[in-house]
């Protein structure tokens, strides 16, 4: 999935293995795969989001039906519809956010937020922040694990 010389900050399977999202923080896009074709069918441009938006993390909701982009300076975690690759809307979350993780029973999604140090939890029912969990000095990273 060699796109360019940009070098992609954040990669997610959906369900199954069968497609793999791919963010490319430089040049504003989200790249899919088909990972049994070796093919990328869709890229989506998200360039238009404003100059400080960086395509960071990446995440599928449990379901496949959602996509969810962090945004890094942009502040935002972005919502693409997996059936048309289409941005659905965007909501506010910390500062810089970085990576994004769901888990596979809840309609959350979270982001780790560097400068505001903390993780933001976001329910994708609403797309409004519900919450904003301490996580020390500039998180970079976030993962849940099912217990």
């Amino acid at each position: 999935m060699r796109r360019g010389s940009h070098a992609p900050p954040a990669t997610t399977l959906a369900q199954g293995g069968n497609r793999a999202s791919v963010t490319v923080e430089n040049s504003g896009t989200l790249h899919v795969g088909d990972t049994a074709a070796h093919e990328v069918p869709h890229t989506i441009d998200l360039s238009g989001l404003g100059d400080l938006v960086r395509r960071m993390g990446v995440v599928v909701s449990s379901d496949g039906t959602r996509v969810y982009v962090t945004t890094g300076r942009g502040r935002t975690v972005v919502t693409i519809d997996a059936a048309t690759w289409q941005p659905l809307s965007t909501v506010e979350v910390g500062e810089r956010p970085w990576a994004s993780a769901s888990p596979p029973t809840a309609a959350i999604s979270t982001t780790a937020n560097g400068p505001s140090n903390d993780v933001s939890v976001v329910d994708t029912e609403t797309n409004q922040v519900v919450g904003a969990i301490p996580a020390g000095e500039r998180p970079w990273g976030v993962a849940i694990i099912a217990e």
